[in-house]
């Protein structure tokens, strides 16, 4: 394993982000970065390479909060501490595992010598190992809501506090906040995204020359990492003192008013809200200044500056992908800075071999030196778009010759909550009841392991008999471990919210698939706000389609309601089936996360899944798996006949209202049999319109053991009202086995 980081200036392009973080090592507090990007773009590598660039920095020696010893915190738990000189020590970067416990971010508190001893013996947390130096966080999208609330305090407050049942410590907790993140798996909580200073795209390069560089150079540091790094010790040093030089030249440099007032309009412009973005890119603004050399900030230095502050902090769409609009940017840039001409720069240094400043652009725009090392490829041009390689939808499968092409979605509105029934404990969110480690206290019990949240009354009351044989004699009560009584909470989870739709030829009108596709788009942005993971089935023509498979990114399954087509048959039981096999593979892998099925569809099905050997249909072999009679019991009854004559008598009559397509509806209901069985909580959008309403989306819900709502019924400003929870009913056979 190599033991030496790979070297910051080794790093093969990466502009944008090296730059972000140079800012941030000149100028702390503009707030950190978060990086964007797909997977294996080196985004780790790059910042723990910062780490190696960072001058050492001075502690109180002996404190494990590192405290600065010419102004110590007053209220630091290993002080008081005496202004003096100190330890010198590199500058710590601590990084939080995505699956990392409260205590393990904020520290631990003993409360059993705290309630017994008055001690407050305190183990600091990595936020305390923070201080003044990096916190790391990769994967920051996934990362739980109750750590991301603490983060937000402490980088709000710049203290962390560690609170357990009125025994509180306080420690000083400023750090550089640096996360990366792969859109893909799900976007960043609004409030957290907003306090990252900048942000980048990052993406992997399309020319083969640095490609081919990239491969070279991380090859020769895994067979040798030592001597790989000895050769970029030289560009490591230089960028070093570029950093302490830029940040000896800060203090000194100046925002004119013409600067200040493009940074407003900027700001203005593109409607952020709230003032951080306006205080972030003045800082931003005056460390480019001073990265490029100068005391003065130019228009260039103000335009970067928003190109890598307001990106995530402009008024979006739900779902649009953060972006700047450039000429826009460009125009308000020229209008709020005709005034008065802009302050004269200082002569730049010597230009290097190709007439560059220092920074390595024609003028003093703040990129790093590039590609300057031992190995450094030649400079090509990226080639050129190929318009054919754009972003448009590839054909789905099973089109028919009734294909229509994709319709926008209509505005989404506010839903009704959704909820799984019962209580459960999956991970941490918003939508149905669960066991969870935060959230109303509902009793107590024994701490399995170590104990994080104290039950004080019941601790009091199981150490209360025991005194007088304890020997207590004093004010202080006698507490013993087998006293102690975690604390049983009940909060919310986040679900697994699996979407079927039917995008078949009977929901192909223009205005209705757009109502369609905007409900559906209402509830992905509701499963977004309550930390759900959501998955798109869609069925039409002969098949069902696994449009996305489960994942915590909803913006990636807005982007496939949004291409998708519509036409051809329907085929209901395919798109039953597909949820079934999708939700019993999730059940695998992640047994705790509870099933929200939510089937949109107006329940008309017009064509069969195929037959089997000897013309039995499928989807009844399926059922038979399910239970000895091929068809469940139905509920309340007992016995393989009673269960046939219920269920078919239900099928009939299901059959007769479907017309020539009965089969085909039948062999849905059969399937919608089988989540039943399985207990999955189940809901149908009954997307049926026009004066005749054969109801049957209202049948597949009972099948379902679910509920039926309309679109109308969706909305949560509807007549129709109350919250809505989803009600799963569990099999006789299933309780039997």
């Amino acid at each position: 394993m190599a033991s030496v980081p790979y070297p910051f200036t080794a790093v093969v392009g990466m502009d944008d982000m090296r730059l972000s973080l140079l800012l941030n090592a000149v100028s702390p507090a503009i707030g950190g970065v978060l990086v964007r990007g797909e997977k294996g773009t080196a985004k780790s590598t790059i910042v723990r390479g910062l780490t190696a660039l960072l001058p050492p920095m001075d502690v109180v020696s002996g404190c494990r909060f590192s405290c600065d010893p010419a102004a110590p915190d007053l209220t630091c738990p290993d002080g008081p501490h005496e202004v003096g000189p100190g330890a010198r020590r590199p500058t710590a970067m601590v990084e939080l595992p995505v699956g990392a416990s409260e205590d393990r971010l904020v520290g631990a508190l003993d409360i059993e010598r705290a309630l017994a001893d008055g001690v407050k013996a305190f183990e600091p947390g990595l936020l305390a190992g923070a201080h003044r130096g990096i916190l790391y966080v990769d994967e920051v999208n996934l990362l739980h809501d109750h750590l991301v609330d603490l983060l937000l305090d402490a980088a709000a407050m710049g203290a962390s506090y560690v609170e357990r049942e009125g025994v509180s410590v306080r420690h000083a907790s400023r750090f550089l906040l640096v996360g990366t993140m792969n859109p893909e798996e799900g976007e960043l909580r609004p409030q957290l995204l907003d306090r990252f200073g900048l942000t980048v795209e990052v993406a992997a390069s399309r020319d083969p020359d640095q490609r081919v560089e990239v491969v070279r150079r991380r090859l020769a540091y895994d067979d040798d990492s030592a001597a790989f790094a000895a050769r970029w010790a030289d560009e490591e040093t230089a960028l070093r003192d570029r950093i302490v030089a830029a940040r000896e030249l800060l203090p000194t440099v100046r925002l004119g008013d013409v600067v200040l007032r493009q940074i407003a309009a900027t700001c203005a412009a593109f409607e952020v809200d709230g003032m951080r973005a306006d205080i972030v890119m003045a800082r931003t603004a005056t460390a480019l200044a001073a990265w490029a050399g100068r005391t003065d900030v130019a228009e260039e230095d103000v335009r970067q500056a928003a190109l890598l502050a307001l990106p995530h902090r402009r008024r979006r769409a739900p779902f649009d992908a953060p972006g700047l609009d450039e000429d826009k940017l460009d125009e308000t840039l020229e209008q709020f800075g005709e005034d008065e001409p802009d302050p004269d720069p200082e002569p730049d240094p010597d230009p290097g071999p190709d007439g560059d400043g220092p920074d390595g652009g024609p003028d003093g725009g703040g990129l790093p030196p590039q590609s300057s090392g031992p190995d450094a490829p030649a400079a090509t041009e990226p080639p050129p778009a190929d318009p054919a390689a754009s972003d448009a939808p590839a054909p789905l499968p099973g089109a028919g010759s009734g294909e229509q092409q994709p319709v926008r979605a209509a505005e989404p509105f506010r839903t009704k909550v959704l909820s799984v029934p019962g209580l459960g404990e999956g991970a941490a969110g918003r939508r149905s009841r669960a066991r969870t480690e935060h959230g109303r206290t509902t009793g107590s019990r024994r701490p399995q392991g170590a104990l994080t949240k104290l039950h004080l009354a019941a601790t009091v009351q199981a150490a209360a008999p025991h005194q007088r044989a304890r020997g207590r004699s004093g004010p202080g009560l006698l507490v013993r471990r087998d006293d102690l009584r975690q604390a049983t909470r009940e909060g919310r989870e986040g679900n697994l919210v699996l979407f079927v739709v039917d995008a078949s030829g009977s929901m192909a009108a223009r205005q209705r698939m757009s109502a369609v596709k905007g409900a559906v788009l209402s509830l992905l942005l509701d499963a977004y706000q309550r930390r759900d993971k959501v998955g798109l089935i869609t069925f039409r023509g002969k098949d069902a389609e696994l449009a996305l498979p489960p994942t915590s990114s909803v913006d990636a399954a807005a982007a496939r309601l949004e291409l998708l087509p519509t036409g051809g048959r329907t085929p209901l039981a395919a798109g039953l089936l597909k949820a079934h096999d999708v939700l019993r593979i999730e059940r695998l892998r992640d047994p705790s996360r509870r099933p929200l099925l939510v089937v949109v569809t107006d329940g008309r099905a017009t064509a069969s899944t195929g037959a089997g050997s000897g013309g039995r249909p499928r989807v009844a072999a399926g059922a038979a798996a399910a239970s000895p009679g091929g068809l469940l019991p139905a509920h309340g009854e007992r016995g393989e006949a009673a269960g046939v004559t219920g269920r078919d008598r239900v099928t009939r009559r299901a059959a007769a209202g479907a017309g020539q397509h009965g089969d085909a509806f039948a062999l849905a209901l059969r399937a919608a049999r089988l989540h039943a069985a399985d207990g999955t909580a189940a809901v149908v959008v009954d997307c049926e319109a026009g004066h005749v309403r054969l109801g049957l989306a209202g049948t597949l819900a009972g099948e379902l053991g679910g509920t039926a709502v309309t679109l109308d019924e969706l909305r949560a400003d509807s007549i129709a009202g109350l919250v809505k929870d989803v009600r799963s009913v569990q099999a006789t056979s299933r309780r039997a086995a």
